[in-house]
């Protein structure tokens, strides 16, 4: 007989301790809560640390434990600090939400070294150093791990009025770290995925969409998404459901992108 419920999924992520990188705002913001909600610890991580406050006030009156941590994805000894301070407050970190990201929004040729060092970092170092820390941890310890980086549908997309070369290459080096890790680390059972978002509503996005205008009703369902339609995709890729998934990138893009 299996040892397996029917149907074998469930969203109760008791005993896991997650930290999720710029989770003051926007995607980041929404996964801490849904996190929370399903049972985690979750420990707060971005540079607002006020952000982070409110967004523990929230998560504790609904009943949900959590930390603030002041984390800088650009600085290697905050990344270590973080974590530290993380795992002091709510125990060994076995669940990492790779999400904290900067767009570069300007002609390559055009791109400052401070920009392109500030991107470079933000969506790729600090995510690599992130990971690399908590694996080391969790081999050390021989506990499994769940680890979702959020890259983004310009990874494999990208158009020529499009001034996001730098974020784009980023974002695709994600998707391909992604899946360098999950065979690294299977023998480990730290399992590695990445969700890839189209157009979504978001602190950064609305940013965007003031720069350009509505460009909602040029996509084929003439809307753009919430972070609340990315919930089940993240809880499946963080939850014992999907323990044998690993190396993977979903799209979730609304079918805005060609394939």
């Amino acid at each position: 007989m299996s040892k397996f419920s029917t149907p074998n999924f469930s969203v109760d992520l008791s005993g896991q301790v997650a930290l999720v990188t710029g989770a003051s705002s926007g995607l980041g913001y929404r996964f801490s809560k849904v996190l929370a909600k399903c049972g985690a610890k979750v420990a707060l991580a971005a540079r607002r640390v006020k952000k982070l406050e409110a967004l523990e006030n929230e998560i504790r009156d609904a009943g949900g434990e959590c930390a603030v941590i002041p984390l800088d994805v650009q600085d290697r000894d905050s990344i270590r600090n973080g974590i530290d301070l993380a795992e002091n407050q709510l125990g060994t970190i076995n669940t990492l939400i790779n999400n904290a990201g900067m767009v570069d929004a300007q002609w390559a040729v055009k791109q400052s070294e401070e920009l392109i060092d500030g991107v470079v970092d933000t969506n790729l170092l600090g995510p690599y150093l992130l990971s690399n820390e908590i694996a080391r941890r969790l081999i050390k310890k021989s506990q499994p791990g769940r680890m979702v980086n959020i890259a983004s549908i310009a990874a494999f997309n990208i158009h020529s009025n499009s001034a996001s070369v730098l974020y784009s290459t980023t974002k695709s080096a994600i998707v391909r770290m992604t899946e360098s890790l999950a065979v690294e680390w299977a023998k480990h059972f730290i399992n590695v995925n990445a969700i890839a978002p189209g157009m979504f509503h978001s602190e950064m996005a609305d940013a965007m969409l003031e720069r350009i205008g509505d460009v909602s009703q040029n996509l084929p369902r003439k809307r753009i998404c919430i972070p609340e339609q990315m919930d089940s995709t993240l809880l499946y890729l963080v939850s014992p459901s999907s323990e044998c998934v690993t190396g993977t990138c979903i799209k979730i893009d609304d079918g805005q992108s060609p394939r």
